[in-house]
């Protein structure tokens, strides 16, 4: 997809992908980070995948911003913006759905997606190498 192509995307919607409610087995803390317009502007865009290495699908509604995995539609973040920026995040707990028990862990992992989610134009593929380089540091 040419760089025009990647600047001209719709905005996802709950609609555009299979998705799966937050498990009743959830846990929340809050993030305190701030956001730009720009990267609230690209948060609001969503993520439609566009192929099997594109990990992630998110839209936002309103001031909440839904985050699943695109295979399995599962949904592991929610994220409540407050103008304050004491984000309240939601998070799956269910461990048939995904693994992390740690809410340090999530805070890192949910800082670096941000990272990657708020670019203009979203790099899925930069970010799948990033998750996985994290991921073999972390099994040696």
């Amino acid at each position: 997809m040419t760089g025009d192509n990647l600047n001209k995307r719709s905005i996802a919607r709950r609609d555009d992908w299979k998705t799966e409610p937050m498990p009743e087995q959830h846990e929340s803390f809050v993030l305190n980070r701030s956001f730009s317009n720009k990267e609230m502007e690209a948060l609001r865009c969503g993520n439609i995948p566009r192929d099997m290495g594109d990990k992630w699908f998110w839209y936002m509604e309103e001031s909440t911003l839904w985050a699943h995995r695109s295979w399995s539609g599962f949904c592991i973040y929610r994220i409540d913006f407050k103008e304050d920026n004491n984000h309240v995040v939601t998070v799956n707990r269910d461990p048939e759905q995904y693994k992390c028990t740690s809410i340090e862990e999530d805070i890192a992992s949910l800082n670096k997606l941000l990272d990657w989610w708020s670019r203009s134009p979203y790099d899925y593929y930069n970010e799948w190498l990033s998750e996985t380089y994290d991921t073999l540091k972390k099994s040696r």
